[in-house]
């Protein structure tokens, strides 16, 4: 057994070990609960962290998300979680070239003029290898690295246990519909055949060479587990934090695009908005746009739930409550009180709040990304754990996600917007009928399957 061998064996013992230390985190809270001991939420949800803190695999990208959403998991337990970061060990040359022999058979090197051995970057399902094709083209390969459906599984495993210990301690959210929406999109990323039709689709969206550059599919060196796209060439977003303010607006418009126009005219969101997954290309020695990456987390709707964060946001802008209730319904929200629909506005209006505002300023005056939503999330707890629990539709559990990255990234350049604008001129021209007409021909062309109607269909 050679070193490679050695360390996926350890990464299996580690995942015994974890889910041991994860369930004796939650016989000890059930422990005393049972004997009227008061629980310590700080001190066991570091316990918590530390036991999955080893695994550094899917389930830290899972942690990060929930850490998002107001009361899937305790604060105490958000916080900690939010601070796992989400990076496997890269496989080493000799691990590579028998993955790639895997994927592309024994002469799978004279497909390529030229291949990188060491990975030029690594995350937590895969790493990306430079390589240039036969045509001279610089290209990006990505391996899957080996056992990862077991691994995903596994981490899946030790989340509902967190969810458990969480249900034990009166909820204000029913997540069994977040699991399962978590639970899908974790297995979808496993899939390349799936990412590379969702990286077509989103070529065909931004197609016209304006602001937002999508890589292109290589299908001759492309399998279930390794995907080959053109190499995008770009400089990290941050990089760009101390640029003028005209560079950094022209980066936070194309965001804003490359967000919000193929959710409102297809019905799709890039549910990962990770600052690692954009790049910044230039023209004229200036920034002029971003490289959209990394199409594993693409989250597809069912034209009514579209329809129903446009009326949402036109109820809001009317202050038409009745609008508003009938928006959530919409969503696919159930069981909602007037005190849960109180507190569910109070998060709609901080979502939503700089597209209600019609004057430039950033997207959220007076806060850090860290802390970006923090306080209203806050405020949203309290009335849900009073109040709930309330059942979250699936749907909203990667649009709240993504939202909440997007703004992050927009305080991370300090951009400066009439996001009203913005928002105004992307849905002036919205009709449900004519969004579900291009969402059937656009996902047909790229091969991406129509998502299910969903309970707000009904």
């Amino acid at each position: 057994m050679d070193n490679e061998d050695n360390r996926f064996s350890a990464r299996a013992a580690r995942y015994m070990r974890v889910g041991t230390n994860v369930g004796s985190v939650g016989l000890r809270m059930a422990g005393q609960r049972l004997l009227g001991i008061e629980h310590d939420r700080s001190k066991a949800a570091a316990d918590l962290a530390a036991a999955l803190g080893g695994l550094k695999g899917p389930l830290m990208k899972v942690a990060q998300l929930l850490s998002t959403i107001p009361e899937a998991l305790p604060k105490e337990y958000a916080r900690e979680l939010s601070q796992l970061q989400s990076a496997a060990p890269p496989m080493g040359p000799a691990f590579v070239r028998r993955r790639m022999q895997a994927e592309l058979g024994p002469d799978w090197r004279a497909r390529f003029a030229a291949f990188e051995s060491e990975a030029s970057a690594s995350a937590s399902l895969g790493q990306v290898h430079r390589a240039i094709g036969h045509d001279g083209a610089a290209l990006a390969c990505k391996l899957q690295y080996p056992d990862m459906q077991s691994a995903v599984e596994a981490d899946l495993n030790q989340l509902r246990v967190v969810f458990q210990i969480h249900a034990r301690m009166d909820p204000g959210v029913d997540t069994r519909e977040i699991i399962k929406e978590i639970s899908a999109r974790l297995r979808e990323e496993l899939d390349y055949d799936l990412e590379a039709c969702h990286t077509r689709l989103y070529g065909n969206i931004f197609g016209d060479g304006g602001p937002v550059r999508v890589p292109s599919i290589v299908d001759t060196l492309s399998t279930k587990r390794l995907l080959t796209m053109s190499w995008l060439e770009g400089k990290p977003l941050l990089t760009y934090k101390e640029h003028r303010i005209e560079d950094r607006n022209r980066l936070a418009q194309a965001m804003f695009r490359a967000w919000w126009f193929p959710f409102s005219h297809f019905g799709v969101i890039h549910g990962d908005p990770h600052l690692g997954n954009y790049t910044v290309f230039e023209e004229d020695g200036r920034a002029a746009g971003i490289n959209l990456l990394d199409y594993g987390c693409i989250r597809t709707f069912p034209v009514a739930f579209v329809e129903g964060v446009v009326a949402l946001y036109r109820g809001l802008l009317a202050d038409d409550r009745d609008a508003v209730v009938a928006a959530y319904e919409r969503w696919g929200f159930k069981g909602l009180s007037n005190e849960l629909i109180d507190g569910l506005t109070i998060w709609a209006r901080f979502i939503y709040g700089p597209l209600l505002d019609d004057r430039e300023r950033t997207i959220a005056e007076g806060t850090t990304p860290g802390e970006y939503g923090r306080r209203e999330a806050f405020t949203v707890h309290k009335i849900l754990k009073e109040k709930g629990p309330v059942t979250v539709p699936r749907e909203f559990v990667f649009m709240d996600r993504a939202a909440i990255g997007l703004g992050g990234v927009f305080l991370h350049l300090d951009a400066r917007q009439n996001w009203y604008r913005l928002f105004n001129e992307t849905i002036e021209d919205f009709d449900a009928t004519s969004v579900g007409a291009r969402q059937a021909a656009a996902f047909a062309v790229a091969g991406v399957p129509l998502p299910e109607p969903g309970a707000q269909a009904a």
